[in-house]
């Protein structure tokens, strides 16, 4: 076979998907407009844009999973085995998916199988496992997460995988289908810097394949040397689309850097007039948290061991280590989800024998991408927000005046009033984690706990929210914040453990500012 003709049979093996002018309603809202796009095997696309842009929406286009505006004429075509058609009918099981709410739905759901299991799923095409695996599904399995050197992971629960992890878990998972389209989105949030090499180098190997993809990102470092085109999206449109060696980033208004918040503004965010809801900002005085040799094990496993940590009012610790070293199970522990094992203990102020734990917890806030997957997506922004003054999801009752009045308020510190009345559903990944926020802030708590805080947020609304974790130090809050990324550390950071494998390998003062 010649090699022309070789490569004409290795391009029909994949798809090729082509809009034109497309647009995308959604909850009433125009989403996306007036797309002309094509992606064609052998590319390999990045898709940038502002959080609200319309890259998630866009790739849930292309997998099928929403359709588009009614139009007199096909605007979504897809071609596959030389042959064009108007639907992905027939194309779905070919097209794979990686991101957060694909991840969030076993959290959702409580699917808690092996992560050899999971990515055995992806063998079989199916969302949960159809029967134990053949001899030869198994050895395959475990050759995916050998190639992202994640095998050490299979007989591990996928719930009990941190955030990270999950995502490597997931991305086996998509490789196991063979997929003839593979779309990422936002598939290095919550990676560690060994872990994302460890994808980028696999996604450079792609380049050899004809195997298209496009992958969304906010982060310049993490567009992949491999990548052969670039498209940016602003409020849904189109702005550049190309080559990467000819198309470069704009930075519209909405990526400059945000201003540092003045003390009024601080104020909106660290205390937003509670008044007349009960809620008590609670003395200022003595350690707020206090672990003493504690360890933590999950499904028999030790996740931390022989931690001694204190956190006093004022202090913003930044907790790092790589995936699976203990982060999110040390934020999940102080906040009294999981409880410390004999021979060790934790303390929080104001709990004694008798004192309930939800007392606490009417002083300390918790954002994470667990809890964020725990809302229902019909949620309405300003019942979620709401229900941070209860430490609930959802609510029991609807809320009172009192309660509506402080959620507008943290919602208007958050730039979040005109999403108020919207679904979780309709908004994108860091629009959401902005609600989170905005929940989180709404009781002006003692201690805040925040768990990757700022995976799938743009570049200006993280160091909008930056500010705004660092004017909430200057008013005494407590923080605690786990985070891969060096240039996530607020400004006023004055303490840092160092995780690994679950020990403390450093745990004191910042050593060193990290660069921006």
């Amino acid at each position: 076979m010649s090699p022309d003709r070789r490569r004409a049979t290795i391009v029909r093996r994949h798809i090729e998907v082509r809009l034109d002018g497309l647009d995308l309603h959604r909850d009433g809202r125009h989403v996306l407009r007036d797309l002309h796009w094509q992606v064609a095997p052998g590319q390999r696309w990045v898709v940038v844009g502002a959080n609200g842009a319309g890259k998630t929406q866009l790739l849930k286009l292309l997998a099928g999973a929403v359709w588009p505006d009614p139009a007199p004429q096909p605007v979504r075509r897809y071609r596959w085995r030389g042959a064009w058609q108007d639907t992905p009918y027939g194309l779905l099981e070919e097209i794979a998916y990686v991101g957060p709410e694909r991840q969030d739905r076993y959290e959702r759901y409580g699917w808690n199988f092996t992560a050899l299991q999971v990515v055995g799923t992806g063998l079989t095409r199916s969302d949960i496992p159809q029967g134990p695996l053949s001899t030869a599904q198994r050895r395959r399995a475990l050759a995916l997460l050998q190639r992202l050197d994640a095998h050490r992971l299979a007989r591990r629960r996928f719930l009990s995988l941190s955030f990270g992890e999950r995502r490597l878990v997931l991305l086996a998972r998509a490789l196991a289908s063979a997929p003839r389209l593979l779309l990422l989105d936002e598939v290095f949030a919550g990676l560690d810097a060994a872990h994302r090499g460890r994808v980028l180098r696999w996604l450079e190997r792609t380049s050899r394949a004809a195997l298209p993809w496009v992958l969304t990102s906010h982060r310049v470092e993490e567009v992949p040397a491999s990548a052969t085109h670039l498209l940016q999206l602003e409020a849904g449109r189109i702005v550049d689309c190309g080559p990467i060696s000819r198309v470069a980033p704009r930075t519209p208004a909405s990526t400059m850097p945000a201003r540092r918040p003045r003390r009024a503004s601080a104020q909106r965010i660290a205390a937003p007039v509670a008044a007349g809801l009960g809620v008590d900002a609670g003395s200022r005085g003595g350690a707020l948290v206090q672990l003493h040799a504690a360890s933590v094990y999950l499904d028999y496993r030790a996740v931390l061991r022989e931690l001694t940590l204190v956190v006093r009012p004022g202090e913003c610790w930044v907790v790092h280590g790589g995936n699976g070293s203990g982060k999110t199970t040390l934020l999940r522990a102080i906040y009294g989800d999981h409880p410390a094992a004999l021979g060790g203990r934790i303390e929080r102020r104001g709990i004694v024998p008798g004192v309930p734990l939800s007392e606490f917890r009417r002083h300390c806030a918790l954002v994470a991408p667990h809890l964020q997957a725990d809302y229902p997506r019909d949620s309405r922004v300003l019942e979620v927000v709401v229900s941070g003054l209860h430490s609930s999801i959802g609510l029991a009752e609807p809320p009172t005046a009192a309660e509506t009045s402080a959620a507008q308020r943290a919602l208007r510190a958050f730039g979040l009033s005109s999403k108020a009345g919207r679904t979780l559903a309709v908004l994108s990944y860091g629009q959401a984690r902005r609600v989170m926020f905005a929940r989180a802030a709404v009781r002006a708590p003692d201690l805040l706990l925040l768990d990757e805080p700022f995976a799938g947020v743009d570049v200006a609304t993280r160091r909008a929210l930056r500010r705004g974790i660092e004017a909430l130090v200057a008013a005494g809050t407590a923080v605690v914040m786990a985070s891969h990324h060096p240039d996530e550390w607020p400004d006023n950071a004055s303490h840092e453990l160092e995780l690994d494998a679950g020990r403390s390998r450093y745990c004191g003062p910042v050593r060193g500012r990290p660069a921006r």
